[in-house]
């Protein structure tokens, strides 16, 4: 999946928005639980002072207890909730009553003195444990004085905190499966949702490759407008190429007649003949250049084998005396991202050219090297110097190997390799010692 694919943008923001906002809600719904907790606990702890202070009194500025509470936990040692009763002058002040189950708890000295009246709810450790205190200051009124004090409720929180641990973890567990639930959701879904991309894209590669024409599948009403002017754009696109072609040749029957004509005339100079025949060659020649699909071939595709095969076939018939042989790596479903009649001129004036300059044999190899179609075209004649392998490229220009032609045959195909971006190389033949004729053309063509 690239970077810059709609694709990778839609499955990564899905993901950031659900790995973002899950965790937040889990967040939430944690503080949310362990406020609702601590509400709970102290209303809990409020309820108790509540119920000690009614039973507390006070006589003769002495602070009377019951023996035993209501609450049996504040009667049994270590329960986990304790109370304790303090004046409420600060530390220095010593503790007024304390019930039975803080007997072995240390009583710390750090306990909170709200004004008369109010209270303070706020947390401790005791014993090295976490402890919820609820502190609330009164004070008792007898006939002749105020006896003010604060009374302590004390709480262990192993048990609030076991419960919220446990919610924690579960929450976040069902989260994590949420996460990865809805992710998978989102990404079936946006698979989905894509899907006519994806098909557009094996439409629009079949016809690249030349297997198709045109788009035939249906597609959604945002994309059902554009493969109607694609196929518009196809059609007309093909009907212009084929009328231009129609019109080029009988532009150029209409012109070879009058040529013919003329060339055919006895009272005819050497020097005007040979410029009517250097007029003939132009003509051939520019209309094989404007006939070249080249760079507006993206939707054309030929396989290689056939025209391969083709071509063999009836130069062998052609050149009886001469062994062809093809040396090819490549597959049937390969091809030449072009038109076939581009590829056919190319490489066939190639092996016509090797035929005519060979002695017995000329050797045809195939293959996709580096990403790059490779066609190569050997002889075993007398070859080519390099003084003339320039010149053999230029139009109306023919090397003595070659005992017929009019020498336009590879200006054609340097012209037709150059409008397809490819290259055309002259080398001598490692194998036969003859000429040897190399074609490249880059990935973006095969």
């Amino acid at each position: 999946m690239k970077l810059n694919s709609i694709r990778f943008r839609l499955v990564a923001s899905a993901i950031l928005i659900i790995g973002v906002t899950l965790p937040i809600i889990g967040v939430a719904l944690n503080q949310a639980f362990e406020s609702k907790l601590k509400n709970a606990l102290q209303q809990e702890l409020s309820a108790y002072v509540y119920s000690i202070l009614a039973v507390a009194d006070v006589e003769d500025k002495q602070l009377v207890m019951p023996e035993q509470l209501l609450e049996n936990q504040f009667n049994v040692s270590q329960s986990g909730l304790y109370a304790l009763i303090s004046t409420n002058q600060g530390q220095k002040q010593p503790v007024l009553w304390q019930s039975s189950s803080m007997l072995t708890l240390t009583i710390p000295k750090t306990f909170q003195y709200p004004r008369l009246g109010d209270f303070a709810f706020y947390q401790l450790d005791i014993n090295n444990q976490p402890h919820a205190v609820y502190s609330f200051s009164v004070s008792f009124v007898d006939a002749s004085s105020q006896f003010p004090f604060t009374l302590h409720i004390i709480k262990d929180l192993s048990t609030f905190t076991a419960v919220t641990n446990d919610f924690r973890k579960e929450l976040w567990l069902w989260l994590l499966a949420l996460m990865v639930f809805f992710m998978v959701v989102q990404i079936a879904w946006l698979l989905w949702s894509l899907k006519p991309l994806k098909i557009l894209k094996k439409e629009l590669n079949s016809i690249e490759t030349g297997r198709a024409m045109t788009i035939e599948k249906n597609y959604p009403q945002e994309l059902d407008q554009v493969t109607k002017q694609l196929n518009t754009l196809l059609k007309t696109e093909q009907s212009q190429r084929q009328r231009f072609r129609n019109a080029l040749s009988d532009l150029a029957h209409s012109l070879k007649g009058p040529l013919a004509v003329i060339q055919s005339q006895n009272n005819l100079t050497p020097s005007t003949q040979e410029q009517l025949r250097t007029l003939n060659q132009m003509i051939e020649h520019q209309l094989k250049r404007a006939q070249s699909a080249g760079e507006s071939s993206w939707h054309l595709g030929v396989a290689i084998k056939p025209v391969v095969q083709k071509l063999t076939k009836t130069l062998r018939k052609l050149y009886r005396d001469v062994h062809i042989e093809t040396s090819q790596s490549i597959t049937d479903s390969d091809i030449f991202k072009g038109d076939e009649v581009d590829f056919m001129e190319m490489l066939g004036n190639l092996l016509d050219n090797a035929c005519k300059a060979a002695n017995n044999k000329v050797l045809l190899s195939i293959d996709i090297k580096n990403n790059s179609l490779i066609c190569q075209v050997e002889d075993d004649g007398i070859g080519i110097s390099d003084n003339l392998k320039e010149d053999i490229l230029t139009r109306g220009t023919r090397s003595d190997t070659y005992s017929q032609g009019h020498g336009i045959g590879l200006a054609i195909v340097k012209d037709l390799v150059e409008s397809y971006q490819g290259q055309l190389t002259i080398s001598q033949s490692h194998q036969l010692g003859g000429a040897s004729f190399t074609l490249t053309f880059h990935n973006s063509r095969f």
